[in-house]
């Protein structure tokens, strides 16, 4: 039999579940309303009223919310509680450098252990494991999310954050870590320096490992396992709407369980908005049932996918999503980063070079890369060659300051790249990303 965290909730009947959702829903559409003047004019604009809410389906009268909506009440006009009632402050990156900013008080702090800790027991977590957290701690939600899910097991939690990879190897052998939480590609990494250094999967104790923050294959699971002898599991979240936890695989490692009870999944239809409901392919959208601080509704994620309430081997009846297929918007997920081309185009435009630009993304060695290849002005190119050196190291460090990871820059000739007379082209993603 299968070991769940919370078997009252994570093995409750579909009827259960939406009896709560209901209850939960109502109370937090009120909450929304009454507590939100940005969300309750849209409501109004919409012509629906909390008490409208009678039933799950009415979910559909409620407007959405979108990433604009963030960075247009940029930092604090989503939040639902005043600032003196937050806890904590986490952020993910905008698409022209406001950051969304999320909030927390002690309560969503709470909700959001428990729902990592229903995915660390998933992947067979318990008061006896060490955990060795790499995701990075800060602002990132990734290594405090797993941080308080590990805590909330019992388990000896080892905070190592990211980075100096030989010391995580050597933390690895000897603290006798038995599961790891980072993103997949830093996983592949680990093992790699690890084969590097002389050791191998049986100088190490690690069992299993919980892994998100980016697209992921089968492919490289296989290889994660294969080389760290391990288990390798899939955990889905959003700043947005808590970090990670919102969903999460079990044994059976066929689509995410959602933790419904604190989070109600839709799927519609990308173009009109329209609920497509279950094992229907579209556009996966969230709302927070329980969170207080910074409770979205109705949020569209633009990750494309399919949920499904099949049996599942494990014997949870939480809904499940897939893998997410794909997005519909251009962000890219960049080592556990989300990246806009807009985000490239700002930090050129501020340094006097036209909008022809080109993004190249690509996985070599596991390792996700990144290069920004940018047509230099007449004048520019005309330059030194030391002066052409020194704008480029300009720009790299004003990519860094803006996307909070290193990319690299290639300064082209004026009109090397392709011309298009529709929309251009900006983006070449080589990686496979998807099954």
């Amino acid at each position: 039999m299968d070991k769940y965290y919370q078997p009252e909730i994570e093995t409750a009947s579909a009827d259960d579940i939406r009896k709560i959702q209901l209850e939960r829903l109502q109370e937090q559409v009120k909450h929304v309303y009454a507590n939100v003047p940005y969300y309750r004019e849209k409501m109004d604009k919409a012509g629906v009223k909390p008490e409208d809410i009678k039933e799950l389906a009415d979910i559909a009268k409620l407007p959405f919310n979108y990433k604009q909506d963030l960075r247009d009440t940029y930092p604090y006009g989503m939040f639902a509680v005043p600032l003196k009632d937050v806890v904590r402050l986490h952020a993910s990156s905008g698409t022209t450098g406001k950051q969304v900013v999320a909030g927390y008080t002690e309560g969503d702090l709470e909700i959001w252990s428990e729902s990592v800790a229903r995915a660390l027991t998933a992947a067979g977590c318990t008061s006896e494991d060490v955990v060795h957290v790499s995701y990075g701690y800060g602002l990132f939600t990734g290594g405090l999310g797993a941080d308080g899910g590990a805590m909330k097991l019992g388990a000896v939690t080892v905070p190592v954050s990211s980075g100096n990879t030989k010391r995580q190897v050597n933390i690895l052998k000897d603290f006798g870590s038995t599961i790891l939480c980072c993103t997949p590609s830093y996983a592949l990494h680990i093992a790699e320096v690890m084969h590097e250094m002389g050791y191998t999967k049986d100088d190490i104790s690690l069992k299993a490992g919980v892994f998100g923050a980016e697209p992921w294959t089968n492919e490289m699971r296989r290889q994660i396992e294969d080389m760290l002898g391990i288990k390798a599991y899939d955990i889905y979240g959003l700043t947005e709407i808590i970090g990670p936890g919102v969903a999460f695989e079990c044994k059976e490692q066929t689509g995410m369980h959602v933790n419904e009870d604190h989070f109600l999944v839709e799927v519609i239809d990308p173009d009109t908005g329209e609920v497509l409901g279950e094992d229907v392919q579209g556009e996966i959208v969230f709302t927070c049932l329980t969170r207080k601080a910074f409770p979205l509704l109705r949020y569209r994620t633009r990750d494309i996918g399919v949920i499904t309430r099949k049996p599942c081997s494990c014997g949870r009846t939480l809904i499940k999503m897939t893998k997410p297929r794909g997005r519909t918007d251009d962000m890219l997920i960049i080592r556990g980063v989300n990246v806009f081309p807009s985000q490239i185009e700002t930090v050129l435009l501020e340094q006097g070079y036209m909008a022809n630009y080109q993004i190249v993304v690509d996985r070599i060695d596991n390792f996700d890369t990144i290069e920004v290849q940018v047509e230099m002005t007449k004048e520019a190119f005309s330059d030194t060659v030391r002066g052409v050196a020194a704008r480029a190291r300009e720009l790299t460090d004003g990519l860094k300051s803006m996307l909070n990871i290193n990319a690299k820059v290639t300064l082209l000739e004026p009109n090397t790249l392709p011309r298009s007379e529709g929309k251009a082209k900006r983006v070449i993603d080589k990686r496979k990303l998807h099954d």
